[in-house]
């Protein structure tokens, strides 16, 4: 089942208790029984010349007034997710999913790849967003991002997390003792999720990569700076407009100062890096040194001239 169709019904089920969690099992499969016993409707919606987007439209007008709103939300993401003619599947998984989880029995989410592990997260953090008020996503991106530096700069912190031979109970209880009650509620679900549902060694990238989700929730890339010296208000803004103009959207600083650099910034945007510091050009003479061996360098234009002369 496609990665994020599983993090988006993890949040789904989440979000729903007690009796209400059976109601959702009942209509999910009734969604289902619906898209695949109809074959009129089976063959519009597994329609390869449908675009995903447009599917997930007929899906989320179809069901509107007919169902929970976890229902609906959870059937429409699916469309958008799974390919065309993976859908009837996705919807089965969906129902199935909210049944086991009407009757207890407990979900482990398989091991994934980073990407995938990623791709999965970030399903959980689509129904997280579409949750939360819209002027509560710049708290929630920074303390993902102070929690990601936090992590990053102890390694006893990112070891335990990190430990797959520990329950997972017990990393989660870790978290829950460092920022419960001192973050969003929707943080503390994110980095939850992370340790559940990510890579383990992959963990600082995880919640790098929800920095960034969380920024593309506001219409917002995010360039990570990484910086030998703090930088000025009117250095930042210049810097801001720049990184807009390439990117073509409005882009957010995430700025770190990091005093190995000796001077100069690193900047990160999506695939494209820009480095001008000090560290970094010595680091790529280093590389150009190495990469020709000495004895090229050692042998110039002039011992060259000397030595055919000689032969």
């Amino acid at each position: 089942m496609k990665p994020s169709l599983q993090g988006f019904a993890a949040a789904v089920v989440e979000s729903v208790s007690g009796p209400a969690l059976a109601t959702l099992a009942e209509e999910l499969e009734a969604v289902h029984s619906l898209v695949d016993g109809n074959p009129v409707l089976r063959a519009a919606l597994t329609d390869t010349s449908m675009s995903a987007a447009t599917r997930r439209a007929v899906v989320d007008d179809l069901l509107a007034d007919r169902v929970s709103s976890q229902a609906r939300r959870s059937a429409a993401f699916a469309a958008g997710a799974a390919s065309a003619p993976e859908l009837p599947a996705a919807l089965a998984w969906l129902a199935a999913r909210a049944r086991h989880a009407a009757e207890g029995i407990a979900v482990q989410e398989p091991a994934l790849g980073y990407l995938s592990a990623r791709a999965r997260v970030g399903g959980y953090a689509t129904f997280v967003f579409e949750s939360v008020a819209t002027d509560s996503l710049p708290q929630i991106e920074d303390e993902l991002f102070r929690f990601a530096r936090t992590v990053e700069s102890m390694p006893s912190l990112r070891t335990a997390l990190s430990n797959r031979d520990l329950p997972l109970e017990v990393r989660l209880a870790v978290v829950n003792a460092l920022l419960a009650g001192k973050v969003e509620s929707a943080t503390l679900a994110l980095v939850g999720y992370t340790i559940e549902g990510g890579r383990p060694r992959d963990l600082v990238g995880t919640l790098d990569f929800l920095v960034e989700h969380t920024a593309r929730a506001r219409g917002w890339r995010v360039a990570r700076v990484h910086s030998a010296r703090d930088i000025a208000p009117a250095e930042r803004d210049e810097l801001g407009r720049a990184l807009s103009a390439l990117a073509g959207n409005p882009v957010e600083l995430q700025v770190s100062i990091e005093s190995k650099l000796l001077s100069g910034v690193l900047v990160q945007l999506g695939d494209l890096q820009i480095d001008s510091t000090t560290r970094g050009r010595l680091d790529a003479l280093h590389e150009h040194l190495f990469s020709r061996g000495w004895e090229d360098l050692l042998d110039g234009p002039e011992h060259g001239s000397a030595d055919k002369g000689a032969r």
